[in-house]
């Protein structure tokens, strides 16, 4: 009788994450190439398919504000070959938001790990004759129903901020979604549309050509990178501030050991000088949490935070 090699024994006493990944992994990007999303995304695919040796597929499924992307992960199988990069909209706001998802938030992924936090700044045609967020509203309160802003899609940070403003500033400037920050972009540059509360990452190549306006940043606080800029809330609407943030998750039941490692090497990733540094001049700032599960734990209190966000402004997508 012929005995099988110990090693051979051993290798196949071994758990299947053992190996992982042993084959190309998607990550499933649901906004459009070129946004802040995506350029992340793709910066943490190089560094992952370098430590793995493996093939990372980006698959963009822009539409819906993202919830057709995310619909597409939630459904995948749970082996960890299928990876979905998520943001504050559809796994925050658009479970408030749209009357009816095809997706739970929280039931229908595993958390992997919070990745980065992305600077939104408010940017607005050369043609519109304001300099500044104060005149900004005065200009909307003198000429209501005249301006749009445009977003990368409902319920993302750009469109939650617009829907803030409208409601904290006291006027009425109408939202109009495209797939993905680029599109929209190029919509304001082209004069269709007349304001962004862009990222960062989208706005800064038209802000030093001089072709939009840069009048104040989202944040609670000034940020380094465009130190001359103010706060939206300390020129004029107090108490205004959008986190915009990006992270991953998988489909349901994904493995713990498989999460983990997933969740160190895009740590790693985000960590590595060339990739800080690449999107920090983009206004995209690493942001990890120590677990999978303190991940988890932010979306709890992300969803919490934006339904008020929400029912406040009588904000609705279908």
């Amino acid at each position: 009788m012929r005995t099988a090699p110990l090693a051979a024994l051993l290798f196949a006493s071994l758990p299947a994450f053992a190996a992982y990944p042993d084959k190309p992994i998607r990550l499933i990007v649901p906004v459009a190439p070129g946004g802040g999303a995506d350029i992340t995304a793709r910066a943490v695919a190089q560094k992952l398919a370098a430590a793995w040796g493996q093939q990372i597929i980006i698959d963009n499924r822009a539409g819906a504000g993202g919830t057709v992307g995310m619909a597409i992960g939630a459904h995948a199988s749970p082996d960890g070959y299928t990876v979905i990069e998520g943001s504050m909209g559809p796994l925050a706001v658009d479970v408030s938001l749209y009357s009816k998802l095809p997706y739970d938030p929280l039931r229908d992924f595993t958390p992997i790990a919070r990745g980065v936090t992305a600077l939104n700044m408010l940017v607005v045609h050369p043609a519109l004759p304001v300099n500044s967020v104060k005149e900004l509203i005065a200009y909307a309160k003198a000429n209501p129903a005249r301006l749009n802003f445009g977003s990368s899609g409902a319920g993302r940070a750009d469109h939650l901020a617009g829907e803030m403003f409208n409601t904290l500033a006291g006027v009425k400037i109408q939202h109009v979604p495209y797939k993905g920050g680029a599109p929209a972009m190029v919509e304001l540059v082209g004069g269709n549309i007349q304001l962004i509360f862009a990222t960062v990452s989208t706005a800064v190549a038209s802000v030093k050509a001089g072709r939009v306006r840069p009048l104040a940043v989202t944040t609670a606080n000034r940020v380094d990178l465009f130190p001359e800029l103010p706060t939206i809330a300390e020129t004029g609407v107090p108490g205004f501030a959008v986190d915009n943030w990006y992270g991953f998750v998988g489909p349901r039941g994904v493995p713990r050991e498989i999460v983990l490692k997933l969740h160190g090497e895009i740590n790693r990733a985000l960590a590595a000088p060339d990739v800080k540094a690449r999107l920090e001049q983009l206004g995209i700032l690493p942001f990890p949490l120590p677990t999978p599960e303190a991940f988890g734990d932010y979306i709890r209190s992300e969803i919490a935070k934006y339904a008020r966000v929400v029912k406040d402004s009588s904000a609705r997508a279908e």
